[in-house]
């Protein structure tokens, strides 16, 4: 059977009890992939990929890659100082808005051990880019993001389909919203983008909300790289604007433009592909497949969307290091086309279209009481 980039996953298989566990044991540690079951169908693509080389570490592109996008967000802020009280200081926050972006895809691959092997410089370069660098927690977003690879698209497991102001899944709630959220969720396809727009303030209030209780992790250390962010953030801006209009807009465009490029970086990869049930049994490997779903591009993709692009590779081998995935995309596909199972790619475009038309299907009836007609597109 061959591969189609538009059909859904037309197989399924049930595991046995040795992936249930090596599934439990992922979602509970280590961001990388779980250790594979013996003769199960995923060892022996974990053995394709490992023995092509491409889960060895990349030093020279992270130190190269790390040096640059450092670098650029240091200009990008040498260009705001420079510039001064103007209004072109609102051009400077849309290009400081795709380097912060660009340095939490940094921080998203140290939390996978894309960079280091070794869980402390993962985790030393993961609060510097992400506490430090770009206000976020490292460590509430490493144990959120898990959650989410141990159990993609799946009701009442991934964090990233429940919980927030849209929902995905029609089984998120058993009665008609009323007032402000009725609104949102009969018409969440076109607020979609907007709402995105508060997504990089949302992370920065989650990410406070995380380090104020007191079981979290490395609480302190994590708490003052923190508060050293915004403290000089806001220092840096007030010095710069002054406490008036023109420091609020620069604010407001630049922390905007920031969850606007990184919501659009994230939500091609699984909104709108195939909503798994809490008792589902799918194994490792269509149970990643199934649910995610890569962009089609070249180098100018790759950079834009962080590796994120590849979303099916990454899910499969989330310690694979970015430059990899690309070399890891034909392998993978090829076995699942031997397979008969459906691997998903299209163009962002197309993509966006069908998170759109999934949340319009999955919304409008749940804000107006009547069942979903579907929750995948």
């Amino acid at each position: 059977m061959q591969v189609s980039e538009t059909e859904q996953v037309s197989e399924t298989e049930q595991v046995s009890e040795t992936e249930i566990a090596a599934l439990r044991r992922q979602s509970s540690s280590a961001p990388s992939a779980p250790a594979p079951a013996v003769g199960s169908e995923y060892a022996e693509l974990s053995r394709l990929v490992r023995e092509a080389g491409l889960l060895h570490r990349r030093t020279r592109y992270y130190t190269w890659k790390i040096v640059g996008t450092v670098g650029a967000l240091a200009g990008g802020w040498l260009a705001f100082v420079v510039v001064g009280s103007s209004w072109w200081t609102v051009a400077v926050a849309g290009l400081l808005a795709v380097m912060f972006t660009q340095v939490g895809f940094l921080g998203h691959d140290a939390g996978h051990r894309q960079i280091f092997t070794s869980r402390r410089s993962s985790y030393i370069a993961g609060v510097l880019l992400g506490n430090l660098g770009i206000g976020l927690s490292y460590g509430w977003w490493v144990a959120k993001h898990n959650r989410h690879h141990a159990h993609p698209n799946t009701e009442g497991a991934d964090p990233d389909i429940s919980g927030g102001a849209l929902i995905f899944a029609a089984t998120e709630t058993d009665r008609a919203p009323r007032g402000v959220v009725r609104f949102i969720r009969e018409y969440q396809a076109y607020l979609f983008f907007p709402m995105l727009l508060f997504e990089g303030v949302n992370l920065h209030v989650a990410s406070v909300r995380a380090l104020a209780r007191p079981a979290a992790r490395h609480r302190r250390s994590e708490a003052a790289l923190l508060a050293a962010h915004f403290a000089g953030y806001l220092a840096l801006v007030v010095l710069v604007l002054g406490p008036g209009l023109k420091a609020a807009v620069f604010i407001m465009v630049q922390q905007g433009l920031f969850g606007l490029y990184l919501g659009c970086s994230f939500a091609p990869n699984h909104k709108g592909m195939p909503i798994l049930t809490a008792a589902d049994r799918t194994d490792f490997l269509r149970r990643q497949v199934l649910t995610s779903r890569n962009i089609r591009g070249g180098w100018l993709t790759d950079l834009v969307l962080g590796g994120l692009n590849y979303q099916i590779e990454h899910h499969l081998f989330p310690s694979a290091p970015r430059p990899s995935l690309r070399h890891c995309q034909p392998v993978v596909r090829a076995f699942c086309e031997q397979r008969g199972l459906t691997y998903c790619q299209t163009s962002l475009v197309v993509s966006f279209a069908s998170v759109l038309g999934h949340l319009d299907r999955v919304g409008r009836p749940v804000a107006t009481g009547r069942p979903a007609t579907g929750t995948a597109n």
